[in-house]
């Protein structure tokens, strides 16, 4: 099974590098109990042929909403710190934008409080104060709960309620009750300057007129201080790895819970089935995302635009990881949707005899 397994992780990831989805990347797949297979493909930049392991460091985009983010309010739900039921306002009352005060927690969590899904905040704004300004002053275009537009700007006002109602930065609350109880000594926002050589570089940005390597890639996040809801988390296969187990084992591994059972259960299922596929933070299986084909209706994940994606199954004892940084050296390489479908669909094949044999 492993050597199946291994054989398709190995085979995809080679044809991604080859028809320049991205320039290098890392996938693991696993179960609760540990590692089934894991592999590295290609190189970390043009300039740079390092053949990426399971300690790169990569950019994580929009996985630091569930990596990060919604690892923070499941824990604030699961200690009744916070309601999902309740209206935003009520932990930042300062959001005074027409409408706002219609929009609950879980509205944001499930990307249906009628929000845009983007605004240029690193233009419109000249620094991190002006930028969460901004953000308050967003208003709600349709009525909560009609629709679904992925929206950036929901997640960063969830970071903005984790830091308040926790008190701490939404960076110190992550290390100090999630990344660092479950060993994850390698997933922070703004990494330090010693992790750089080891780091998957990104975008030459036109905007920074650089190439980014250690800093965070989404504008935005950059302008927010490289702290936010949205986007900014770094971590490597390793860490993330741990932590799709921990999910798998109901919110503990090797014996420290990080997370109460019954709230993961809540949080990983589809919300509103008539509306969209979303969970709480999380999205679901719906034939169309990069879940691909194969898996359980139990599965949860999510992608990030830098290439990054996680997928868990608890109904197989499954997660599938891959870490890739297909914006390098341009966002304009589409060829990572296909190579995540087809990633998750040859690994679920490759295990279906085992799993049929369990039940």
């Amino acid at each position: 099974m492993a050597v199946a397994v291994g054989d398709s992780v190995r085979r995809i990831l080679e044809r991604g590098v080859a028809e320049g989805a991205f320039p290098g990347a890392y996938a693991v797949v696993g179960t609760r109990a540990g590692i089934i297979a894991e592999y590295g493909a290609g190189q970390l930049d043009q300039n740079d042929p390092t053949r990426p392991t399971n300690r790169t460091v990569w950019d994580l985009a929009s996985l630091t909403k569930v990596i990060g983010t919604t690892s923070a309010m499941l824990q604030l739900v699961g200690s009744g710190r916070v309601a999902l039921d309740t209206p935003v306002v009520r932990y930042l009352p300062e959001w005074r934008a027409p409408g706002a005060e219609r929009v609950t927690v879980r509205h944001l969590l499930t990307h249906a409080a009628g929000l845009p899904a983007w605004r240029a905040l690193y233009k419109e704004a000249g620094d991190r104060s002006e930028a969460v300004r901004q953000v308050f002053a967003t208003s709600p275009d349709t009525l909560p709960g009609m629709r679904m537009v992925y929206s950036d700007l929901g997640f960063i006002l969830l970071g903005q309620l984790v830091e308040r109602v926790s008190t701490e930065s939404l960076d110190a609350y992550d290390v100090r009750h999630v990344f660092a109880p479950l060993g994850m000594q390698e997933t922070r926002y703004l990494p330090p300057a010693s992790w750089r050589a080891r780091t998957a570089p990104t975008e030459v940005d036109p905007w920074r007129n650089r190439h980014l390597r250690g800093e965070v890639h989404d504008e935005n996040a950059a302008m927010l201080g490289g702290v936010s809801g949205h986007a900014g988390l770094f971590s490597t296969a390793h860490d993330l790895a741990r932590f799709a187990r921990m999910y798998l084992n109901g919110g503990v591994l090797d014996g420290v819970r990080v997370f109460d059972s019954s709230t993961v259960a809540t949080f990983t299922r589809a919300q509103q089935p008539a509306l969209s596929h979303r969970a709480l933070g999380w999205e679901t299986p719906n034939t169309r995302n990069s879940a691909g084909s194969q898996l359980s209706p139990s599965a949860f994940g999510h992608t990030g635009f830098t290439g990054t994606s996680i997928w868990m199954d608890p109904e197989r004892d499954l997660f599938v990881l891959l870490l890739t940084n297909r914006v390098n050296p341009t966002r304009q390489s589409t060829g990572i949707g296909g190579i995540r479908t087809a990633l998750a669909d040859a690994v679920a094949k490759a295990l279906a005899p085992a799993a049929g044999a369990g039940r």
